[in-house]
């Protein structure tokens, strides 16, 4: 049986997980009328409510054709670029890549992201123009942008002479020819055959291989209640068996455990299954080790020498972990101290090399760097739904000195797609957040294509503002580009907020009697407290306002019935965005079932002595 390691990369709505979803099918991993969900690998709970891929899967088909039986390891790659640091993992372990692009869409910033890290490592792409079937599909225009963009990332001739197929993932079929009489009748075969054709078979999957002493690196990372830790990568040289002696090797660290391998998994379908060996080339997941992690060498004792791990392009964003100290701290989460905070942090981090934590000055407050503001929502998401309650401060961007001692900040590419009557509030919006416009073109139907290089910090929270300009129909990708010089100043939220005087639960009368005042986050009923944010002031400085004042009533009878008082629905703040709106002296409380704001200092009297020393 011969072997094929691939990855798929694609934009994070290009279709990837349906797409996945009939290679399985179709690659006989299920039994005949069985049941099965759509999007299989998208498997946890955030993955499915966001419809994003957030953790790289990987699962295996054995593809029969013409008398010969082919092992294909398929790896499902996240599509957002916040989750660039497994992509970059990932790509160590395969020889070649499926690029899935949008018919209509054409390659967008994470395409390119993704796109580059797989060129440079000299791998074999294979591009499929999907969803073909779309009524605005723009086929052969998207085929010359993603050879355009291969030239711009300095592919080589190998890499540009790339075949090209067209498909309908929904439908389940993909072709060569698109005009063939019978173009749609063969499923996905056309697709299997092209990549047992296009991609090579792994280097060391030989025999000459499998004879020299045994060595892996560890690429991902996981936890099972029977096992252990799972350490997954692909065998280098060598041959794992259950039982075999081994230890692990950190760069710069020399040996950081030792122990025997109990399991050798091998990916079958959508599940592991033990075996008794696994060879040179193949990806498999192991366990018996307890402090190995990604990036460590798993290899005999007698191995001294690590092998080399792909360096990881580094945090862009940081936001500060801290414990929840509001009055109503400790009523949802029964994980709020901050040793437990801290553990969890750490833990995420082994896993996660994206991801740098550190101690601040604060008290119980971590430091937590990541790609971006989804990669950030997505961990602290996660925490609440495991019972922590946090209070989490406005991201701030990383800085670097440049090779003359100036100042350099995180720049990023930002594609925005608006209807053409929006464009021109998007480019003055941007424009004061020190953003660059670098390219401008029509794309029909009426919208307008905007490409700009702006700062991070000009991104955040813009994001809101941006829909609200554009009512609702602009779409906006953004991927980091580079460090660039320092922008300057950039104006900040222009309105303030409304801030609670009073502990207790709002009523109706008095949040009647503040709309006039801005627009309200909360509705009648809910616990607020001193300090607490309740809502938008339609000016730009803050207002502490009572949202427990009730109708005064006297034994006057009123002469006529008075009339029933009638809420404007709240704004509701899912957490990236209220992470995203926050301003430097506020916070955001986290808790299993709730979502605040609120000032760090709750006393107006201190805020106002922290404002006047600032």
């Amino acid at each position: 049986m011969t072997l094929r390691n691939i990855a798929i990369i694609a934009h994070v709505d290009h279709g990837k997980t349906t797409l996945v979803d009939q290679l399985l099918k179709q690659g006989g991993v299920f039994r005949e009328n069985q049941h099965v969900a759509d999007r299989v690998m998208d498997s946890n709970d955030l993955e499915r409510e966001r419809g994003i891929t957030i953790l790289a899967k990987c699962t295996s088909v054995a593809w029969a054709d013409n008398g010969e039986t082919t092992r294909i390891n398929i790896i499902d790659t996240p599509g957002h670029a916040d989750f660039g640091g497994e992509v970059e993992r990932i790509l160590s372990m395969v020889d070649g890549v499926i690029l899935l692009v949008d018919a209509a869409e054409g390659p967008m910033p994470q395409t390119k992201f993704v796109t580059s890290k797989a060129l440079a490592l000299g791998l074999k792409p294979l591009v499929v123009v999907n969803k073909v079937d779309r009524p605005d599909a723009r086929i052969h225009e998207v085929h010359d942008e993603v050879f355009d963009l291969f030239a711009a990332l300095d592919a080589n001739e190998e890499q540009l002479d790339f075949p090209t197929l067209f498909a309908s993932g929904k439908e389940g079929w993909a072709c060569e020819d698109l005009d063939a009489a019978d173009a749609r009748e063969h499923g996905m075969t056309p697709l299997f055959r092209r990549i047992i054709e296009h991609i090579d078979p792994p280097e060391n999957a030989t025999e000459e291989e499998a004879a020299k002493p045994f060595r892996m690196l560890v690429t991902t990372i996981e936890s099972d209640p029977y096992l252990g830790r799972i350490l997954t990568g692909r065998i280098e040289t060598g041959t794992a068996k259950p039982n075999m002696a081994v230890h692990a090797l950190r760069p710069g660290k020399g040996t950081v455990e030792t122990g025997r391998i109990t399991r050798v998994l091998s990916f079958r379908g959508l599940t592991r299954e033990p075996v008794e060996e696994g060879k040179a080339g193949d990806i498999v997941a192991i366990s018996g080790l307890e402090t190995a992690t990604v990036a460590d060498t798993i290899t005999l004792p007698e191995i001294t020498k690590p092998l080399d791990a792909l360096p990881i392009d580094p945090p862009t964003l940081a936001v500060t972990f801290g414990i929840n100290t509001s009055p109503l701290a400790g009523r949802e989460g029964d994980k709020v101290q901050s040793r437990v905070i801290r553990t969890r942090l750490m833990r995420e981090a082994e896993g996660n090399v994206a991801i740098r934590i550190r101690d601040t000055e604060e008290k119980d407050a971590f430091e937590v760097a990541g790609r971006g503001e989804l990669q950030l929502g997505v961990l602290i998401e996660t925490m609440r739904r495991e019972g922590f309650e946090l209070s989490i401060s406005r991201p701030r961007v990383l800085f670097k000195e440049g090779p003359n001692g100036e100042k350099l900040e995180p720049i990023e590419e930002a594609i925005v797609d608006v209807d053409d009557e929006y464009t021109g509030v998007v480019i003055e919006k941007l424009s004061l957040r020190k953003a660059e416009m670098t390219d401008m073109r029509p794309t029909g139907g009426g919208k307008t294509r905007i490409t700009f290089d702006a700062p991070s910090r000009g991104l955040i929270g813009y994001h809101g503002e941006f829909l609200t300009d554009t009512r609702g129909t602009g779409v906006m990708n953004r991927v980091f580009k580079a460090y660039g010089p320092y922008k300057g100043e950039i104006e900040g939220r222009r309105n303030g907020v409304l801030i609670s005087n009073s502990d207790g639960d709002a009523v109706a009368y008095a949040l009647w009697n503040l709309e006039e005042r801005g627009v309200l986050f909360i509705g009648t009923g809910v616990p607020v407290y001193r300090g607490m944010i309740i809502g938008e002031n339609s000016r730009p400085d803050d207002l502490d306002v009572n949202p427990l004042k009730s109708k005064q009533l006297t034994n006057v009878r009123a002469s006529g019935k008075d009339d029933a008082i009638r809420l404007t629905p709240p704004r509701p703040i899912a957490l990236e965005q209220a992470i995203a709106y926050i301003d430097d002296d506020e916070l955001v409380e986290v808790t299993p079932h709730s979502i605040r704001l609120r000032k760090r200092a709750l006393d107006p009297v201190e805020r106002k002595r922290r404002a006047k020393a600032s």
